[in-house]
Parts: structure tokens; sequence; C-alpha cells
């Protein structure tokens, strides 16, 4: 089977259509995406060579959501063929294990234990020297910058001009978390104005913001692709986030083939199908992967360009889905507002054609914030002293011993009474009720040969213990916004 990219520079468009119908039902049988082996890549050469750079976020993706990673009742082509001719980092956390919190380290290259934004609600980014963006410093390094999505620079916000003074040249989508609950939306902004669309209700309409959102991506690549300045594009997509809500020709694929219990209350969109609208939102997901890796391909800049893929946080349990129905965070314990890994290991690819080793995977344990550091060694900017995170483009490129390591990660999250986590090596330490006792026990688990978290190890080693809790002491800081506090 010919690769994509063969297939697209020989206008076969008879097999990009089966293709597409194949990714509609779900179907992993068709090759997706071109790419061949890199051969031996140069890290030197690399620093500062300024590819274009895509951040693909999926929001409440969970690790076994893709079926590269296993998932039986709903098939991802698109990601599956990324992750055969990219790397799949099998240790990569989000930034945190809601929204807001996470895109704010995505965007800083700090944790939550330093950043502002620690938390959902009424809270937005600071104007400019705060929370500086990786945005605005891919700006001064010469890039165009776009973000299409949800956006990330404030969580319920009604700033329309936020994204732009935050270091996006572009912006087309969502202002507030809240309102990107809605498929259906009555409003979007594009850059500080108000994009309407009258016959929405958020619920129901005749809109759908999967797809006006990928429309406008795919113009951006047109436009952008075909100059000589070097892009940014930020891609925050909705899916499979709750409203659970997606086009009848995904969903009808999926309906009748799960034991379903119908949601009919709460702040989300009534359904009859919650686990089969779920999968068809994943397929939709991956078919927006797929339409934007073949228009770079069908731009001949894919070889200049590396996307990486990821999620937010771990699988969700709202809107009538419980992420056991697809064992979406499997193998591990909990999901979406846990810091045990189900909640914050995510499904991570990243895919450069001819640069990065083909079919290659890392257990480099990494996060959110390592984001901003690998794009800025890319442009060839020196990495700032304040951000926390650590390129990760050895990895990338497989010369693992030229990779630096973390001493730890570091979460912390303010609903649920409080909590923290570390992960320390083989070690992951967990403390709960931290509101009540900023010194309480911590949980201890050896994550490689328990990922499920199941067996607490903190009575057999009280050093580990200690030394974990001196970093979570080590890596707070009094927040300076009064909504987060333990």
């Amino acid at each position: 089977m010919a690769h994509l990219s063969e297939i697209t520079k020989t206008g076969n468009k008879m097999m990009l259509s089966a293709f597409a119908g194949a990714a509609l039902l779900g179907v992993s049988s068709i090759s997706v995406l071109g790419g061949e082996n890199a051969s031996s890549p140069d890290l030197k050469n690399l620093k500062g060579s300024k590819p274009n750079i895509i951040f693909i976020l999926a929001d409440d993706l969970g690790y076994n959501d893709v079926s590269f990673n296993g998932q039986k009742n709903f098939h991802t082509p698109a990601l599956d063929r990324m992750a055969e001719e990219g790397v799949f980092l099998t240790n990569h956390y989000a930034g945190s294990t809601v929204c807001g919190p996470s895109r704010a380290a995505l965007l800083t290259g700090n944790h939550t234990g330093r950043v502002y934004q620690r938390g959902n609600g009424l809270i937005e980014f600071r104007p400019d020297p705060l929370d500086i963006t990786i945005a605005t410093r891919l700006q001064e390094a010469g890039y165009h910058t776009a973000m299409i999505g949800k956006s990330g620079v404030g969580v319920n916000t009604d700033n329309a001009e936020l994204p732009n003074k935050k270091g996006f040249d572009h912006f087309f989508g969502f202002l507030a978390h809240v309102a990107a609950h809605r498929f259906y939306p009555e409003v979007l902004y594009r850059n500080g104005e108000a994009v309407k669309y009258p016959r929405n209700k958020g619920m129901t309409g005749e809109v759908y913001s999967g797809d006006v959102i990928l429309d406008e991506a795919l113009r951006y690549l047109d436009e952008q692709g075909n100059t000589d300045q070097p892009f940014f594009l930020h891609l925050p997509v909705q899916h499979p986030h709750a409203d659970l809500s997606v086009p009848d020709e995904f969903k009808k694929t999926f309906a009748g083939r799960f034991e379903e219990d119908p949601w009919r209350f709460g702040m989300y969109k009534e359904t009859d199908y919650p686990a089969a609208t779920y999968a068809a939102m994943v397929v939709y997901l991956d078919h927006t992967v797929r339409r934007i890796l073949q228009k770079l391909i069908e731009l001949g800049i894919d070889e200049n360009t590396l996307v990486i893929f990821s999620s937010d946080n771990g699988g969700h349990s709202e809107g009538g889905y419980h992420h056991s129905m697809h064992d979406s965070n499997a193998p591990f314990r909990g999901g979406k507002r846990d810091l045990y890994d189900g909640g914050i290991r995510v499904p991570t690819i990243a895919w450069w054609p001819g640069t990065i080793p083909a079919g290659t995977t890392t257990d480099h344990i990494s996060a959110f914030w390592d984001f901003p550091p690998t794009a800025l060694e890319l442009a060839g900017v020196n990495v700032p002293d304040e951000m926390d995170g650590i390129s990760y483009l050895p990895t990338l490129l497989g010369l693992d011993d030229q990779q630096e390591q973390h001493q730890y990660l570091y979460w912390e999250f303010y609903e649920q009474e409080g909590k923290q986590a570390v992960r320390y090596g083989q070690w992951k330490g967990v403390r709960l009720q931290v509101k009540h006792d900023r010194n309480g026990p911590i949980e201890l688990y050896n994550i490689v040969e328990d990922p499920a978290e199941s067996i607490n190890l903190a009575d057999q080693f009280p050093e580990i213990v200690a030394r974990i809790a001196a970093f979570m002491e080590e890596a707070h800081e009094t927040p300076e916004f009064e909504g987060f506090s333990f």
C-alpha cells in the first residue's frame, strides 16, 4: 500500500476518497500518512532550523482512547499511522488534570506549582510581561502564530482581544471553556470580532463547531504554508469533551453497538447513546488529524513541519459517559480530576517525516511544560531560566544519550480538597486532602511495576516518601491568584 505522501503527489483521488470513508467508519486497514525512516538526525543542525510547528491538543482524550494503545471499541487510523511513522512518548504527562491549568503549563513552560492559572474558574492570563506564552516567544523569533479552537489563555473570559495580545497573530474559536462545551455555538471569535451563527442554539443547530474549526485551520495552512515564514499553529480542539455531540454520519456507525444508559439531566446535552457518541467523537477527532496531515503533504511542507498530538488530561466522566465504558484510561487508575496517572498521563505522538525516526517509542519522562523549551530550541532561542521545562528534542530524534532528564515532575490541584503528586523516576507519590493537612500522608507507588497504582508502598520506603515530600514543598510557590490556596 502506498503512503499518503505518494497518493497525494500522484493525485490518486479515488484512494483518498476510499480512506475518507474508512476513517468515517473507524476502519484501520488503509495507510494514512507519509514519511520514511529518518536517517541519523543531527541535533546541532536542527537547533535553530525553524521548522513549522503544529501542536494538536485533544480535550479529555484518555491514554487508551487510541487504537495504537489497545482500544478495541473504535479505531483511530490517522493517529495509529502517525505513531507508526513518528515517535510515541509513553511517559508523557499533561500539565494538570483539568483544562485551564494544563493549557497554562503547555503555553508557558511552567508546572502548576508556579503558573498563575492553576485551576478552572474566572481567570485569564495577565498582560505581558506576565504569563508570557510560547506564541509570543516564537513571534519574536520570526514565526507567524495562530491558535484555532478552544483558547488556553483564559478559562472563562469575555476578553476577545486576549489571544492576540498573548502572542497569537491569528485566533479563531472559543474564548471561554464553558462556551466550548457546546458544539453548535451561537458565536465564535476571530481576532477580536464576533462571528455569529444565528441558527445555532448551543446544543443544537446547523453549524457544527468541529467543522468550522477544521476549515479555519486548513485555510490557515493554505495561506501560511505558501510563504517562506515559519509558523506555529496551536490547534486545541473540543473532542471528546462533553457535550456528547457529533454529526450523525459519524454516530450512526456506533449506534446499538454498546450497552447504553441514556443521559437526561445536568448541564450537558441529553443523549440516548453516550458510549456510541463518545466513540464517534474520537473518530471525528481522528478525521481532523487526518485532514491536517493530508494538507501538509498536499502543500509539500510535511518534511519541514513538526506535528505533536496530545490531550489536555485523562478521559472524563461527564455528560453520560464514564471513562470505564471504553476503558479510556487503561491501564491507569482514575481519570479527569485525579492525579493518579489516569488523570494526567496522556497519549502523545510526534511526527516529522524524514527527521523523527519512524515507528519508535520512548519511555523518557516528560510533561507539557517541556514543549516551550523544545519549540524554542528549534527556533534558535535560548530557554529562559524561569521555565521549568526541559527540551525533549533529543528524545524525538532518538538521541537518548543526549537527553537531559528531570529530577522529578510535580502537579498540584485545588478541587476535591486539594491534591499533590510527584513522578520521581520509577516512583509516584500522591497526597490527598491537602487543604486539610499540607503535611498529610503520601501514597507511594512503583508506577513502572504497578501502573494501576494499586499497591501503596509508603510504609516500606519511608526514605522515598520523605524525598517526595521535600519535592512537593520545593515545587509549590504561593499562588498569586487568591482563588487557589491550600
